[in-house]
């Protein structure tokens, strides 16, 4: 059986998707998803900065260093930055992601920067 990241590297790299449809997928195979983060675990999920005018990624891909009342603070593997989440602007489960799935998915072109409103 195919692993998960040559899953959907395959499925990638045969089809061109636009971010949405990429994440759709991942949200598929990575389905071990959860409400709270655990520190030291890395992370995928759906994000609506409620913020105006700021610049946000809708699908993070984050290692979660911190976690309080408030939210979490990780590292955005697309930022290449430490980031803070809010629980009210966290849309989805979040989906755990393998240690050893992490670089691949990295390569993964799921990042989508957008304008809150």
């Amino acid at each position: 059986m195919a692993s998960p990241k040559f899953e959907l590297l395959e499925k990638v790299i045969d089809r061109e998707l636009e971010p949405d449809d990429i994440m759709i997928e991942i949200m598929g195979i990575y389905d071990d998803i959860t409400l709270i983060p655990d520190v030291g675990k890395t992370y995928t999920f759906i994000y609506q900065a409620k913020s105006p005018n700021i610049i946000y990624d809708e699908f993070p891909l984050v290692a979660v260093t911190h976690i309080d009342k408030w939210g979490f603070r990780g590292l955005n593997y697309h930022w290449g930055a430490w980031r803070q989440y809010t629980w009210v602007e966290i849309a989805s489960q979040l989906h755990f992601i393998p240690q050893e799935d992490v670089g691949e998915l990295r390569a993964v072109p799921y990042r989508n920067f957008k304008v809150s409103t």
